[in-house]
């Protein structure tokens, strides 16, 4: 075990989206490898899903609506003062990245930095992309998710950034996936039976989903839960009243566990306009479910190889939505199923772990 600086994982808000599930497998396999590991956030009410010898340094108990950048600055502040306590420490950021490179340049301590979506999502801003460029010179590494990924942030900001894919827990998933639901019987046994887990934002692109559907609430039987929260919430349910589709499309809040929901369904399907490795594409491999997914840049294409392990539709397209649905038959579902399963090796919980922490030990050493 490693007693040399204090290991600091950076991240204000933590709603409970793919980023918080990759901070929590990771803070809690660090904390076997180093003696002093501290998270900084602004939220609490995921606190209990880490290790209980992780040091958490947070503003207080519960957020109620803050805005993230309000949070940013509550939790840059507290980073001052834990550098100020202790100054040998290296601090590893899943977020407001820029912020902490633009503290440790004045401070001089060591920043990895972990990106976590697709620069496709603020490239087009002139003077955003102008300020990552200039910062990310900054960082001590630059973590990716995904190597489609590396390559558009490589190109983009002259950076040598570091591919890890998201460590996953398969263990986990099927145990929490048994768990069960009452007085579910929404799924219906001759019908597409989808699910969508994703927050309602505009990135997840809900309205091509519901689109898609509700051109062909005609010509075939679905259901479909739309799992998640966020501020297009109510946009969503007014769609789904405007078109009578409420018999058809259901929507639940967020779930601690949404596995129990994606194993009873047929398909996960997933309609970002960018990502950087969806999580929730990897954890419907586990259960052995079909992915259906829009081809965006990052990470779809790559963890389904191309369509190979499962099904890729133009991004924002309803149409070609459209088309895939309605003709699922001829897919072979069964070999998709296969090879996505002998493919997830590439996502290990120990191998991509072990990346992370072997990647620390070296700035730790320097």
């Amino acid at each position: 075990m490693n007693s040399l600086k204090n290991l600091i994982l950076f991240m204000p808000s933590i709603d409970g989206g793919g980023v918080e599930k990759n901070l929590i497998i990771i803070a809690n396999y660090l904390i076997k490898k180093f003696q002093k590991v501290t998270i900084i956030t602004y939220d609490r009410k995921f606190i209990s899903k880490f290790n209980k010898k992780i040091k958490i340094i947070s503003f207080k108990k519960n957020s109620s609506g803050e805005k993230k950048y309000y949070k940013y600055f509550v939790c840059l502040v507290l980073l001052v003062r834990e550098y100020l306590k202790e100054k040998k420490i290296l601090v590893l950021s899943f977020q407001a990245n820029i912020y902490v490179l633009f503290l440790s340049t004045i401070l001089n301590f060591k920043t990895i930095v972990r990106s976590n979506s697709s620069p496709t999502g603020w490239t087009k801003n002139f003077i955003k992309k102008f300020i990552f460029k200039f910062f990310f010179k900054f960082a001590s590494d630059v973590i990716v998710n995904s190597h489609e990924f590396k390559k558009l942030l490589d190109d983009e900001f002259k950076t040598k950034s570091v591919v890890i894919y998201n460590p996953l827990n398969k263990k986990e998933i099927l145990a929490l996936s048994k768990k069960k639901i009452t007085n579910f019987n929404f799924f219906k046994k001759n019908n597409i039976n989808l699910i969508n887990v994703a927050r309602f934002t505009d990135q997840k692109d809900h309205i091509t989903l519901l689109k898609a559907l509700n051109n062909l609430k005609n010509k075939v039987k679905f259901n479909l839960i739309i799992m998640g929260y966020g501020e297009n919430k109510k946009s969503i349910i007014d769609f789904i009243k405007k078109n009578k589709l409420n018999k058809m499309i259901k929507v639940i809040g967020f779930n601690n566990n949404p596995y129990k929901y994606i194993r009873k369904s047929d398909f996960l399907i997933l309609t970002s306009i960018y990502e950087g490795l969806p999580n929730v594409i990897l954890e419907a491999m586990v259960l052995n479910k079909v992915v259906i997914s829009s081809d965006c840049p990052t990470g779809p294409k790559e963890i389904l190889k191309n369509g190979k392990y499962g099904i890729l539709f133009k991004t924002k397209s309803v149409d070609d939505l459209e088309r895939k649905l309605v003709n699922l038959k001829s897919f072979n579902l069964y070999k998709m199923k296969k090879l996505a399963q002998k493919s997830l090796i590439r996502f290990d919980y120990q191998i991509n772990n072990h990346k992370y922490y072997n990647l620390i030990k070296k700035h730790f050493k320097n």
